[in-house]
């Protein structure tokens, strides 16, 4: 669509536009966006919690990263829906725990019974069969979990809940570890946030005072979404 100076033209080109800077940082700082903003972190950090409290894991660090984006123009080719909304806020939280190498077996196995309750914020419990076998593997009393010839495992993944990865401790030659969480981009709240708690804690260092890292992803949350059409969207 080419805009003229016709009112009619300038108001769809207004609709269709791009959302511009100014307004992604006022929606961003709106009391419903920090409200919701607040409440999906709380709702993370205190599964985060329970995995410390219940589990041989041991708490290291958390990342949180939070970014708010202004909606694009009309899409008139390969549509995806970026040019429905004004702004969308989306958080990624991460968690990484040390553990013993030496008690593997023991540290699935306790993470498996803490996920046993009915209503238990970890997805992983003693019906998940994979799992089991994973227990079984690091205990010595089965083969690779996934079959002959795939060697050790390191990831436990339940969808739109949770994945838990480790590093691989029984695997010869080169293994699989935990990486480095990239490091912050400057943050401009409310546009964007960006935490490494505590700044001072590696990946490496953790596992230099433990033996090993597991790293516990949480899946992105849309926290916040405001439509061009005004409808918004929020927890």
């Amino acid at each position: 669509m080419v805009c003229s100076g016709a009112l009619l033209a300038v108001s769809a080109c207004s609709q269709g536009g791009a959302t511009d800077p100014k307004t992604v940082r006022e929606l961003a700082g709106s009391a419903e966006a920090g409200k919701a903003r607040e409440q999906v972190e709380q709702e993370i950090r205190k599964t985060i919690t329970y995995w410390d409290a219940h589990t041989a894991l041991t708490l290291g660090l958390v990342t949180v990263d939070d970014s708010c984006v202004g909606g694009r123009a009309k899409e008139w080719f390969f549509e995806d829906g970026d040019d429905q909304y004004k702004i969308r806020c989306r958080m990624y939280v991460n968690a990484y725990f040390g553990a013993s190498p030496h008690h593997v077996s023991e540290t699935i196995d306790g993470i498996l019974t803490a996920g046993d309750p009915e209503g238990s914020p970890i997805p992983f419990g003693h019906d998940f069969i994979y799992a089991t076998k994973v227990v079984d593997y690091y205990r010595g009393t089965t083969g690779d979990p996934q079959g002959p010839g795939t060697g050790e495992p390191a990831q436990l993944f339940s969808a739109g809940t949770v994945t838990l990865d480790w590093d691989q401790v029984r695997q010869t030659g080169k293994r699989e570890l935990i990486e480095e969480p990239p490091a912050c981009s400057p943050s401009d709240p409310p546009v964007k946030r960006c935490l490494r708690e505590p700044a001072s804690t590696s990946v490496t260092n953790m596992r230099r005072k433990y033996g090993m890292v597991f790293k516990l992803t949480v899946p992105s949350r849309d926290y916040f979404t405001e439509f061009k059409d005004g409808q918004a969207v929020s927890p």
